[in-house]
């Protein structure tokens, strides 16, 4: 088998959250691009009109369903509508999250409530959801959890003030192994990408708060991602190239992790 038919998703289908814009709508380029036929989803239709419009410009089979995982009627309505459209859904990448800066003495208990809903339990009932219809029926699939470096690490008192972010992409690392180690054996793996700073609507403000100069200083490779920085390890962990890979999260963050 050749390379570029490891990484290949001819023939394959993804179901992307969060794919409207962001690294979410790079994700979705990145498996398009592969050959993946797609469906992307959020909560605002029109960045999700955008989103599809951008994807077709590119030759990309791609359409969308909006919905709020965060709740859970609906998360169970998008894997429904998303099977029914694709026929299966061989990649599942969940991908939405929010976050909230605030003090841990003065953070809101509703704000605590609403990161986590969306971050860890969305990805628990999507991914059942999918699981359940889709993919353990069909004895495979892959699942890429998206966390962040922030679930590897507390905050330094200079730093960002998240708590519930924090903790929230800690419990989807460890849910992407835990459910690694009981679907393996339904051919399903399951992995997690945590990405440190990328430029989007979600880290702006915090890169103004800290200083893009200063983030950047701290990372090794003394940069922040880019458009293209999580394409190649999204394609790793959902193509035959990693066919071998589960329960693995993999930090794509210019070295700062490694120097924690």
């Amino acid at each position: 088998m050749s390379i570029a038919s490891l990484f290949s998703l001819e023939g394959k289908t993804a179901l992307i959250t969060g794919g409207s814009r962001g690294l979410g709508l790079q994700l979705a380029e990145a498996l398009g691009d592969a050959g993946a036929r797609l469906v992307v989803s959020a909560r605002k239709p029109d960045e999700l009109e955008h989103a599809v419009e951008h994807l077709t410009k590119r030759g990309l089979d791609a359409s969308w369903v909006q919905a709020n995982v965060a709740e859970a009627d609906d998360a169970r309505r998008l894997a429904k509508t998303a099977l029914e459209r694709l026929g299966r859904i061989d990649v599942l990448v969940n991908n939405a999250g929010a976050s909230w800066g605030v003090p841990a003495e003065e953070h809101p208990l509703e704000a605590w409530d609403k990161v986590m809903n969306l971050n860890v339990r969305g990805v628990f009932v999507l991914s059942q959801a999918v699981g359940v219809g889709s993919m353990i029926p069909n004895r495979s699939g892959s699942i890429l959890n998206i966390a962040s470096i922030a679930g590897l690490r507390g905050n330094a008192p200079d730093e960002m003030q998240t708590l519930a972010y924090n903790t929230s992409k800690a419990a989807v690392i460890n849910l992407t192994r835990a459910l690694a180690g009981e679907w393996g054996r339904y051919g399903i793996r399951v992995n997690a990408l945590a990405p440190g700073f990328f430029p989007s609507r979600m880290t702006r403000g915090l890169l103004d708060q800290l200083g893009e100069d200063k983030v950047i200083g701290r990372a090794p490779l003394r940069r922040l991602g880019d458009d293209q920085d999580l394409k190649g390890a999204a394609l790793l962990f959902t193509s035959d190239a990693g066919k071998h890979i589960t329960g693995q999260t993999l930090a794509v963050d210019g070295g700062v992790s490694a120097i924690l």
